[in-house]
């Protein structure tokens, strides 16, 4: 029975684990919090930080492929793994998409459209760049910020600027222009080891205090801005030569042209909703990937919604399990705390 190692313990992984071991694949996960959500469903787990040499050894001995579940896996660590295991996605992806200036220049490359930035490294440049936006803007750390952490919005040029460079840590940090939008997609799409792709329907994404809220699909666009968002995920994957399935958010403009927010490379929240709702969802999708097997059709049988249970909300749990057509997934977390993901709930419509 082939093994398959997975870095990092938390939600993704479980749900990967989950994935592989209906194909027939054993897990190894390597994280460093005893009990996590992955290690409850997988075979077994190293207990170590994502870069201590001699667990990163001890898993390669244990497995023949290496996945992960989250985007800031250490670099150094997945090209240490590399020189002895496939390692899917590639270790590229993973450095393209740690450092947001970096991520945006690449899908400039690509000829693939984004929010127009500036890198920011001083309250001076912040002051400057501002005045080039007119004042508005967002301003991100451009590394380890997720769930809308490590971020200041700028609406105005009444929006006084002092000491928010010192206030987001003194970090190196980007300045998008805000984007004038309405409505958020994302495309979940998996690349094969021999190159095939195939892409899920896209989701409208409703966020809440920076955490995704709720993925609806079909989502509210045109044929034409499909087929767009398609396309730049098809173009993302074959730039990277990618394995596996990555999720790619865009901004819909008012004349329903997509513009690329971000890359996750890794499965991704916002494509939970193919668990109840493909007969082969994203998790699947990126096992039959990272393996080599064939990847599966991406085609939905039914609509829904999607809901993450944030903190408190898991104690509406009971309510969610007493409605027809409701998949309720959790995550095996002993603590519900504010802005934590403890589940999700899906609802064919």
């Amino acid at each position: 029975m082939r093994t398959i190692g997975i870095i990092g313990g938390g939600q993704l992984g479980r749900m990967l684990a989950m994935a592989a071991a209906r194909l027939g694949f054993r897990t190894i996960i390597l994280e460093p919090q005893v009990d996590c959500p992955a290690a409850q469903v997988a075979s077994s787990q190293i207990v170590a930080a994502y870069d201590d040499e001699t667990a990163l050894a001890q898993l390669a001995a244990s497995c023949d492929v290496v996945t992960y579940e989250f985007e800031n896996v250490p670099v150094a660590a997945a090209e240490l793994l590399v020189r002895s295991r496939p390692v899917y996605p590639p270790p590229k992806a993973l450095e393209i998409s740690q450092d947001r200036v970096t991520e945006k220049s690449f899908l400039n490359d690509c000829g693939i459209e984004t929010a127009r930035f500036h890198a920011i490294d001083s309250q001076e440049q912040l002051e400057q760049a501002l005045s080039a936006f007119s004042g508005q803007g967002v301003l991100k750390t451009r590394r380890l910020g997720y769930d809308g952490k490590g971020q200041r919005v700028f609406r105005s040029a009444s929006d006084n600027p002092a000491g928010a460079y010192a206030a987001l840590g003194s970090v190196p940090l980007i300045l998008e222009s805000l984007v004038s939008f309405e409505r958020e997609i994302s495309i979940i799409a998996a690349r094969a080891t021999d190159g095939a792709i195939v892409c899920f329907d896209p989701a409208e994404n409703i966020h809440r205090n920076g955490i995704l809220h709720t993925s609806t699909v079909p989502a509210s666009v045109g044929e034409a801005t499909v087929e767009k968002a398609r396309a730049a995920a098809g173009l993302i994957l074959e730039a990277l030569s990618y394995v596996g399935v990555i999720g790619v958010e865009f901004f819909v403009l008012a004349d329903g042209t997509p513009i690329v927010n971000e890359i996750a490379p890794r499965v991704h929240n916002s494509g939970h909703w193919t668990e109840a709702a493909c007969v082969v969802s994203q998790f699947e999708q990126h096992i039959r990937a990272v393996t080599g097997l064939p990847l599966g059709n991406a085609a939905r049988h039914s609509d829904c919604v999607m809901q993450n249970l944030i903190g408190g909300d898991i104690e509406q749990v009971p309510a969610w399990l007493e409605k027809p057509d409701v998949l309720v997934h959790l995550y095996g977390k002993s603590e519900a705390r504010a802005g934590r993901k403890m589940g999700h709930v899906t609802e064919l419509t």
